[in-house]
Order: C-alpha cells, then sequence, then structure tokens
C-alpha cells in the first residue's frame, strides 16, 4: 500500500525523496509528508493530498540553499489504513522527543498494546495511526545506537511493517527493516536509496538489494549493513535491474494507464519469448521445474490470487480443464489459508500476483508450503518476495505498471497460464495436431492485440454512448466470463460506474431485475460453441430495454441484437480472452476519460497491497 523513500549521499535529499515518491504514488495518494536532517536536528513537511502538494509546500518552505545543505531523509506517501487522510495522520511521525522520524508500510496489529503502555508512561499520542506507536516505541529504546532501538522496538511488534528511521543524533544514517512489506535498496556511487519499489530508484542506480523478511539494514551513503533482529549478520545479494528508466515514464500518452495499454503487444511477446516450441506444439518453461513424472503424477492445479490476478486465474482454470484434462480451481488467495486447504505434493499451487507482494497471496504461499505442495509464483517483478519464497516460478517480463488499474498484467498473466496448460497438455493427453494449432494460435498473440488497439477510435466512439451511466453489466460464457468479470472490474476501478460481470446464463436468476431502459450491456459474443446461447441472454436484455454493446468476432455473423459493436480477430476461444480483454480495456479507458476521472490513481485505491 503505502509508499517510502530514503536517500542518504551527495545530493540535495528533498528533491529526490519527491521524484521517488513520484515514482511511488501509485501505492497511496491519502497524503504525503518527508523528513530529511540538517546538521543535528531534523525538519519535517507533511501535507494532506497527493505528492504534488508537499511539493508544492517543500518550494514555499525551504529555500534551495537550504534543501541543498541537507542530503539525508525519508519521506512516505500514504494509503490510510488507520485514521482519516489528515496532515496529523500523515507520515512521518516523531518520537516523544522529536528527534526520530519514522515512515512504515504495513499494518501494526498490537498498535493498541502498545499505545496503551506508553500512555501509562505519559506519552501523548498526536495521530490515529498505528504507526505512531512504532516511533515512540523506538524512542523509549534510544540510548544512542538508532539501528539497535529499532530491533528493540521491532520485538515487541505483532504485524507487518516496512518502515525507514532517521535520527538527528546520528546524521549521515538511514536504518530500514521489513516483514511482510517490500523494501529495497538502491547501490549508487556514494549514495544509497530506500524504496518500496525499483521504480522509485531507477533514475538513480540499476543496482539494488531486496531485503527479506527479517532484516534489518543500517544504510549510509557508502554502505549498506545488514542484520537480523538477533542482530547476526545477513549477506544480500546485489541483483541488476532489468528495465530502464524510460518504462516509468508516460512517454508521450495522456494516462500511464493508456501507455499500458499499447505496450501490450511487446509485453506479451515478452511473455512468449522463449517459451514456445512450435515444431512440436508445446511450451518450454523451465521456471515450472516439473519432470515429466511430476506431469502425469499431477493430481490438481490450485490457483490463488486477487482482483485482477483473481481473474486471470480463472481463465487459466477453464485452459487447464481443457487441455490437459487435469482438475484445476480457483481460490481468492485471501480465503486459501483460513479455510484448511486440502492440498499435498501432488498439488501445484500457482501464486498469481503482478507485484509478488499481495499480502493475501504471500500467506496463501507459505500455507501451501507449510502443507507440502508444489507451489509456483506467476509475478511480474524481479526480486519480489513471491518470486524468492516460491520454490518455482515463471516470470511475465511485463515491464513496470504504473497505473493502479492493471492491464498489460493481465493479459501477460493469462498468456502465461495457456503456455502452462499447452504444456501440461502435452505431457498428458493432447495431440500434437491440437498442440501444434494451439502454439500457432498463441504466438498471433502480439498481432492480434495490435488489431483492437487500431480499434481506439471506434471503441471511443462507443464508449461515449456509456459514460453517461452509472450502471453497466458485463455477460459471458466459458473463458470469457472471467473476463467479463475483469471488464466489469476495470470500468468500476476508473470510471466509477457501478459495474458487475455475470455469467450470462446467471442474468435470469436475479440481477436481470436490475435492468433498465437503457442501461449498457457488455456482451462477449466471440466464436465459441455457445455463442447462440449468449447472444440469446442478450436478446433478453435487448427486450427489456437495454442497450446492447456485443464483442464479436470478426468475419463472423453479425449480431443483430447489438447496438454498438466492437470486433477482435478470429483465433481459438481461450487466446480470444486476451484481445477481448484488450479491448474491455480500451472501452473502460475511454468512458473514464469522458467522465473525467483520474485514471492512474481512482479514489480509495493503491497498486500493490500489501496488507491484509
Amino acid at each position: 500500500m503505502c509508499g517510502i523513500v530514503g536517500y542518504v549521499g551527495r545530493h540535495a535529499a528533498a528533491p529526490v525523496l519527491l521524484g521517488g515518491l513520484r515514482r511511488l504514488e501509485y501505492r497511496g495518494y491519502d497524503s504525503a509528508g518527508l523528513s530529511v536532517q540538517e546538521g543535528a536536528s531534523l525538519l519535517t513537511l507533511r501535507a494532506v493530498g497527493k505528492v504534488a502538494r508537499l511539493a508544492d509546500k517543500v518550494r514555499a518552505e525551504w529555500t534551495e540553499g537550504r534543501q541543498a545543505a541537507c542530503s539525508v531523509g525519508i519521506a512516505h506517501t500514504r494509503w490510510a489504513t488507520h485514521g482519516a487522510p489528515t496532515e496529523a495522520n500523515a507520515h512521518p511521525h516523531a518520537d516523544a522527543s522529536g528527534r526520530i522520524r519514522l515512515v512504515h508500510n504495513g499494518i501494526i496489529e498490537n498498535y493498541r498494546v502498545i499505545r496503551a503502555k506508553l500512555e501509562a508512561k505519559g506519552h501523548v499520542f498526536v495521530s490515529e495511526t498505528d504507526t505512531e506507536a512504532v516511533s515512540r516505541l523506538v524512542g523509549e529504546y534510544y540510548k544512542g545506537d538508532l539501528r539497535k532501538a529499532v530491533i528493540s522496538a521491532l520485538r515487541q511488534v505483532e504485524g507487518a511493517y516496512g518502515i525507514a528511521v532517521i535520527s538527528a543524533d546520528e546524521p549521515g544514517r538511514i536504518v530500514v527493516a521489513r516483514k511482510g512489506s517490500p523494501l529495497v535498496i538502491g547501490v549508487g556511487e556514494g549514495e544509497c536509496l530506500v524504496a518500496s519499489d525499483p521504480s522509485a530508484l531507477i533514475a538513480h542506480t540499476r543496482r539494488v538489494i531486496y531485503l527479506d523478511d527479517g532484516d534489518v539494514a543500517l544504510v549510509t551513503a557508502d554502505s549498506v549493513d545488514i542484520t537480523d533482529l538477533n542482530h547476526a549478520p545477513m549477506d544480500r545479494d546485489v541483483a541488476e535491474l532489468e528495465f530502464e528508466a524510460g518504462a516509468v515514464e508516460k512517454g508521450g500518452y495522456e494516462h500511464f494507464m493508456l501507455k499500458e495499454i499499447h505496450e501490450q503487444p511487446e509485453s506479451v511477446r515478452n511473455a512468449l519469448r522463449g517459451r514456445l516450441d512450435l515444431l512440436n506444439g508445446t511450451a518450454v518453461l523451465s521456471g515450472m521445474g516439473t519432470t515429466a513424472r511430476e506431469l502425469l503424477d499431477l493430481q490438481r492445479i490450485v490457483m490463488v490470487g486477487c482482483g485482477t490476478s483473481l481473474h486471470a486465474g480463472m481463465v487459466g482454470d477453464f485452459a487447464f480443464e481443457d487441455l490437459a484434462a487435469l482438475q484445476a480451481e480457483v481460490q481468492p488467495a485471501a480465503e486459501f489459508r483460513y479455510r484448511n486447504p486440502l492440498v499435498d505434493g501432488r498439488d501445484l499451487v500457482v501464486a498469481i500476483s503482478q507485484s509478488g507482494e499481495t499480502a493475501d497471496t504471500l500467506a496463501a504461499v507459505r500455507e501451501a508450503k507449510e502443507k507440502g505442495a508444489m507451489v509456483m509464483g506467476l509475478v511480474n517483478v524481479v526480486g519480489s518476495t513471491i518470486a524468492r519464497e516460491a520454490a518455482r516460478g515463471v516470470y511475465l517480463h511485463a515491464g513496470p505498471e504504473i497505473s493502479v488499474a492493471s492491464t498489460k498484467a493481465f493479459t501477460g498473466q493469462v498468456a502465461v497460464l495457456l503456455l502452462m496448460a499447452l504444456k501440461l497438455g502435452r505431457g498428458r493427453r493432447l495431440s500434437r495436431e491440437r498442440g501444434l494449432a494451439l502454439a500457432a494460435e498463441i504466438a498471433r498473440l502480439p498481432e492480434l492485440i495490435e488489431a483492437v488497439l487500431k480499434q481506439d477510435a471506434a471503441i471511443a466512439q462507443v464508449a461515449a454512448s456509456m459514460a453517461k451511466h452509472e450502471h453497466a453489466f458485463f455477460l459471458g460464457r466459458g473463458p470469457m466470463y472471467p473476463v467479463a468479470l475483469e471488464g466489469a472490474l476495470k470500468l468500476k476501478e476508473i470510471s466509477y460506474i457501478h459495474a458487475e460481470g455475470y455469467h450470462a446464463a446467471e442474468l435470469k436468476h436475479g440481477p436481470i431485475a436490475l435492468l433498465t431502459p437503457g442501461m449498457p450491456v457488455v456482451v462477449l459474443a466471440n466464436r465459441s460453441p455457445v455463442v447462440d446461447k449468449t447472444l440469446g441472454n442478450a436478446e433478453e436484455c435487448k427486450a427489456r430495454g437495454a442497450r446492447i454493446i456485443a464483442i464479436v468476432t470478426e468475419g463472423g455473423p453479425e449480431a443483430a441484437v447489438a447496438d454498438d459493436v466492437i470486433r477482435i480477430p478470429d483465433c481459438d476461444p481461450l487466446v480470444a480472452t486476451i484481445p477481448a480483454a484488450v479491448a474491455l480495456q480500451l472501452l473502460s479507458y475511454h468512458v473514464a476519460r469522458l467522465r473525467d476521472c483520474p485514471i492512474d490513481q481512482p479514489r480509495n485505491l493503491a497498486k500493490s497491497v500489501t496488507v491484509e
């Protein structure tokens, strides 16, 4: 959720911190704040709202000369969990002396207990946050060694945290620690940075150290010293970031979301690169780590994820059962560990997450490992916690995704799941002929997406008929049912239209009561064995005055029932889920744009949900 940045080096800290916060604003934008070391004191500014308001405050209150003299600091952009978005609740938070400042991402589950104990000692809290309890606790333990104080405090803490701490009494030092919330350290020349996400570091360095749970690091301009909570030294490798700084810029597009939609031919091409065996009609996925015997013995695939990743898993469910005759199921990651999941060594649990840091999905990984299941991560961010903790894994290679509403991660996830299903199918029962045909179809995905993107202007016209409404339905059958769910999610995320996705056959079992004249109903009616039934469900909506927007197969039968038509290229029904999803992404984008919504940063949302 929240974003953390820290800097220690030879440059003015404030501009570096603000630049990092802008890169991390997708993680939360309720408030922002920073603290910098100025000689033997700390300067702190906080503001309600987005990072731009904090930047205005810095410019107004600190001269350039004053900023230049401050080369160490920490900063935070907040997604509110405990306490309203107010300046008092904004980070950084102080200890009782005011000489320590702390920023935090996560949730401290026992903060009320800590707070009560400190209040009994005379502490007067000034915020409603769980974080202030930690900052004051660090101050209680501080005896001239900040790292020791942080470790002592964290031993009392229950919950998830990524923290960065500075003290006026220890210039040139930042102490950082993580448990359940991501932190990465950027190692530069005569400078080091700290951030929740590598995207905040790429403008300064490509060399990074990913911290593990339980790590506590003392960071200076020239060194990174890592221990555990028992003060034992820990050795962490230095990795190289794979993406360029331009990947986190808009590149001439009005919004990151539009840029990321248009990046999908390349991002899907990257997901497929080197993984399709067109001669044998199979896929090469070394990251799965499965032997031929394991493929044959595999009894079930369980996919876990949240939001968009959950919908991708639902498409995978259809693919695994169709192509591999393998029992598959999809579970919300938030439920997995609380329902005593029945998994063992013959089950493959696939954790799907763009960030690789989603708290519920990470918890599901740990639960599955504890029960002895094979565990595989399907993530986008290299070096993320799920990628490191899962014994097996396949990266999406989609590049940074900045917009809160996920687009290219979804299509990358579905593409990789199709590859997995193809590989498993060929290893079990899928004929070479079917494998060759499907592999050829999957290889066409970049051009199929490009064909949809060329219809951008036409889709924008369809959006104009939709933008004035406050409710919408999305209908699909088979593998298009989860695409309908994803289409509805995109629309409600960024346009604030109340949208619901339904299996088309379920419409008659209650939801049709909500139909009103003119209400948009998006129907996924591309080529499939059940397209006639889907169109029949559309007719039922049309008879009650709904406006039908149909996604149909180019060159196929016209959907006479439709008021508006969006065409996708003819392809295998499983493969068609990806161009259909791209069409719905564009539709949602243009609706939100017409409604003048903050597309990249919708209200109440954050990109990476690192708290339960």
